[in-house]
């Protein structure tokens, strides 16, 4: 009888959950059951050891309950069974770089607050961190619609408002005064909701010190995209994690004098560094010391260093507005432009395709020396990097940078929710944690670009459909 009535509270829970998901979000979802089994499916759990081939997993309100050979499984009666011969399941993927913005003119930046949750979660991103926000109340009411299952999209780490020093170039951007302004603001907006921060490129010493003092003090952590301040500096001063790599480690720039930033990367001076040896391995092994993480984001700086590369996807076009296309078309051709080239660099040869080359060099140093390498895709840039398609493109250049696909996968989940200080959660494919999970046809284990082939992606064990998902958002990138 008490077991009966167990089963009956199960029951009443699950449908209860259930109706906390509005028809809007309803419309997206193609698996809810109380359990699910998904059966003869390559497991890719995350942890970056080699794939498991014919397990079945089973998922129980929401929580991930076993995983084990398919031959061996015992189906739970009443479980929805799902026969997933020649797909992959992975984590969902944690997205570290993750804005909810995107480029509208240059300069600008307009919110994506209907189409960019769908396209994360669409991608099989079902955490991200914001990393940065224009609008911070619009992504802590975006962050709340998704938790009260009144939109569809992924798990938000909403990061306040930049802490940007004076002399920024972002006019969205307010500029801290001094010191005690970057604690009022860190402790008003840790107020407010966000839960970690970001300081941009003109902060300076005393105002980054105050930032993180006043963050650590609530458990709050700091990351960065500096230039005023150094990596090296930065880590003194206890900053958490890094943005973008060589890229904007302005430490390395010829000439630089201390607290200034030159606003513009050097391409041809990054080519040329060694990361193996000399400073630049020295300041390696100074970040790891300080337990600081690195987060990549080569989508960004891939878009527009070459010639031809990335292909431009008929997805990526879609989802844009007319508008948004047209912008991105004629940002693509001025990069590559022969003559621009060759009047900024005296060749016929762009620099930055050397430059991206060495970024992919360092991050892979960075983490076989025992660095948190962490994954994102920034959709700023050109307009070429949109959310979720973009972290897809992350894991596919980490491969291309070193990394086995397993150890990218392992990067891109794993060790996001390890910086997050939520692995007991997600990140991995183990029994006890939530059911995030992404069902991909084919096997990115052997070939990574099967991780844009996403079918179902799970979250809290809800299964959302990903082609409907991103056909909801065609047209409207660089809109809303």
């Amino acid at each position: 009888m008490r077991h009966l009535l167990l089963v009956f509270l199960l029951g009443c829970a699950s449908m209860t959950g259930a109706q906390t998901l509005s028809p809007e979000v309803r419309a997206f979802v193609k698996v809810d059951a109380p359990v699910v089994a998904l059966t003869h499916v390559r497991v890719i759990d995350g942890t970056g050891t080699a794939a498991r081939e014919d397990q079945t997993v089973i998922l129980n309100h929401g929580k991930i309950e076993s995983v084990g050979d398919a031959s061996g499984a015992k189906i739970p009666a009443g479980a929805q069974v799902l026969d997933l011969h020649g797909s992959s399941v992975i984590p969902g993927l944690v997205g570290m770089h993750d804005h909810m913005f995107y480029p509208v003119a240059p300069g600008s930046f307009g919110e994506m607050s209907y189409s960019f949750p769908r396209l994360y979660l669409a991608a099989g991103v079902t955490t991200i961190r914001t990393t940065g926000s224009l609008e911070p109340y619009t992504d802590l009411e975006i962050h709340k619609a998704i938790e009260d299952g009144k939109m569809p999209g992924p798990k938000m780490h909403v990061t306040g408002p930049y802490l940007e020093g004076a002399g920024s170039w972002a006019v969205q951007l307010h500029q801290l005064s001094d010191p005690g302004d970057a604690t009022r603001t860190v402790n008003y907006w840790l107020d407010e909701g966000v839960d970690n921060f970001k300081a941009y490129m003109f902060i300076t010493h005393d105002e980054l010190a105050a930032a993180i003092d006043a963050a650590h003090k609530r458990a709050a952590k700091v990351t960065g995209h500096l230039c005023t301040i150094g990596f090296r500096e930065a880590a003194a001063l206890g900053i958490d994690d890094l943005e973008h790599g060589l890229f904007v480690d302005s430490e390395f720039t010829p000439g630089r004098k201390p607290g200034e930033c030159k606003d513009e990367e050097d391409p041809v001076m990054m080519a040329k560094l060694d990361v193996n040896a000399g400073p630049v391995h020295e300041m390696i092994v100074d970040l790891i010391k300080h337990h600081v993480a690195m987060t990549s984001t080569l989508p960004v700086f891939e878009m527009g260093s070459f010639a031809g590369r990335p292909t431009l996807q008929t997805r990526v076009l879609d989802a844009l507005s007319p508008d948004g296309k047209a912008l991105l078309l004629e940002r693509m051709l001025r990069a590559n432009d022969a003559a621009a080239i060759r009047k900024r660099y005296g060749t016929d040869v762009s620099p930055w395709a050397a430059a991206f080359k060495k970024e992919e060099e360092f991050e892979y140093a960075f983490s076989k020396a025992g660095g948190l390498l962490l994954a994102g895709l920034d959709p700023t840039g050109i307009g070429g990097v949109l959310a979720g398609f973009g972290d897809q493109r992350e894991v596919e250049l980490l491969v291309e940078a070193g990394f086995t696909p397993v150890e990218a996968i392992h990067i891109a989940t794993a060790n996001g929710a390890q910086y997050l200080g939520e692995l007991d959660h997600v990140g991995t494919i183990a029994p006890g944690k939530q059911a995030d999970l992404v069902v991909i046809k084919g096997d990115p284990s052997k070939n990574i670009e099967d991780i844009e082939n996403v079918e179902t992606v799970f979250k809290d064990g809800v299964g959302y459909d990903s082609a409907k998902l991103i056909d909801s958002v065609r047209g409207s990138v660089g809109n809303r």
